[in-house]
């Protein structure tokens, strides 16, 4: 018995394969699990698409060009329907530009941002 193992990329939305194998074997449909979401990824993203721009390089935000988006960021489901249907001056981004897959990986990255020290324990806040 030949065991057989394929690596495909394919594009996030298909989750389907078919395997064409030699000709005295027959054919097998593999499933395919979409990659888990990464925070390395997500922040290549992040600035590739130009995020960091607005929001800053660690997704701080700044007054007056975008908000705070981590950490600690809104919930997927609202952070993905605005990403692709803003409202002010953020334009859209549409599965064409950003795949879902790339949206998780952002949102990992997001998720990932250390919490900023208290100001309590900033001496020269306290003085």
């Amino acid at each position: 018995m030949m065991l057989l193992i394929a690596m495909v990329r394919l594009p996030p939305v298909t989750t389907d394969a078919m395997v064409r194998l030699p000709p005295d074997t027959t054919d097998v449909l593999v499933r395919l699990q979409p990659d888990p979401p990464d925070r390395d990824r997500g922040k290549q993203i992040y600035m590739r698409v130009g995020c960091y721009q607005c929001h800053g390089r660690e997704a701080q935000g700044a007054s007056g060009t975008g908000p705070r988006l981590g950490p600690r960021p809104i919930a997927f489901a609202a952070f993905s329907r605005y990403i692709r249907q803003p409202t002010g001056q953020m334009p859209p981004y549409t599965s064409k530009v950003v795949s879902d897959q790339e949206l998780a990986d952002m949102y990992a990255f997001l998720q990932s941002l250390p919490q900023p020290p208290a100001a309590k324990s900033i001496p020269l806040l306290n003085n």
